[in-house]
């Protein structure tokens, strides 16, 4: 059993919880999830690691709840147990494998919507600790919604909060405050947008304009998290991958994010599963990465 130490609402629709799971934490880097079950016969929950304490032994997850697994989630308290925390899995961010002088002469953007705040807040925070401070985008729908302001603004060099009603920080899409800090001058080696895919995918779709390499997480799409469930599969470029065991980073620019959304769609649905595995044949599942 893996007792929460802190269970809180950041807001009326997202959820924080800090979680004794003293492996994972030593062994967890920036861009990796893990994998919860609330009970013995729960449904497998990948989310990713938010934040870490190696000495303390805990990991930290946010989470909105969209179906009734992550609904179940936010019954739990300060003092009760997840049944399971696996961990942890996926690639670290690529990032993380620059040497220090290779990050030092990098300018990196990120640029985080909603809920995808949380995977981007450890990857800023391990750059600030190796002495690289990035810009960092936050957006969200309403001033309500921004999460993770404070802890952000501790670990970016510069921190722009966006809202698209205008109700908090620069009004408009993340788009826009990229445009507009292009504009006043600003030069990125690199950009790392993590998000809705709808967001990925128009701000892939403006830095690919802008010449500005971008990485995305294609995290939204994963269901059972090891690739057996065939739920991420997407293509990149022209290979197929699978966010759980390939990623969940890649390539923004050569993503197929309106497949991946079409796809994600069909997934839904038992009908549109039946479908996705027979049209997909042998490369509808990803299994251990290295079966195929």
């Amino acid at each position: 059993m893996y007792k929460i130490v802190e269970a809180k609402k950041l807001n009326d629709i997202i959820y924080k919880m800090v979680v004794e799971a003293p492996r994972v934490a030593k062994k967890c880097m920036p861009g990796q999830f893990l994998i919860v079950r609330t009970a013995e016969n729960s449904e497998r929950i990948p989310l990713t690691i938010c934040d870490y304490d190696r000495e303390a032994g805990t990991i930290t997850i946010v989470f909105q709840p969209i179906g009734a697994s992550t609904k179940e989630m936010t019954s739990l308290k300060t003092g009760d147990s997840f049944h399971d925390v696996v961990g942890p899995l996926g690639c670290p961010s690529e990032l993380t494998e620059l040497s220090a002088e290779e990050l030092k002469a990098k300018k990196i953007l990120f640029v985080a919507g909603g809920v995808g705040t949380a995977p981007v807040y450890p990857q800023v925070k391990w750059l600030h600790e190796n002495g690289v401070d990035a810009d960092v985008i936050v957006g969200a729908k309403t001033k309500d919604l921004v999460i993770l302001e404070k802890e952000m603004e501790a670990v970016a060099g510069n921190l722009y909060v966006t809202t698209d009603d205008g109700s908090y920080g620069r009004a408009g899409m993340v788009t826009k405050t990229i445009e507009d800090l292009v504009a006043e001058g600003k030069q990125y080696d690199v950009c790392v947008a993590i998000g809705p895919m709808i967001m990925m995918k128009f701000v892939a779709l403006l830095t690919k304009k802008l010449e500005i390499p971008t990485i995305v997480s294609m995290n939204p799409v994963m269901v059972d998290g090891t690739g057996m469930c065939g739920a991420c599969r997407i293509v990149v470029g022209d290979e197929i991958k699978f966010a759980c065991v390939d990623g969940p980073e890649f390539d923004g620019h050569l993503v197929d994010f309106d497949g991946a959304m079409k796809r994600a769609a069909a997934y839904k649905t038992e009908e549109g599963r039946k479908m996705l595995e027979l049209e997909e044949g042998d490369t509808h599942h990803g299994g251990c990465g290295n079966c195929n």
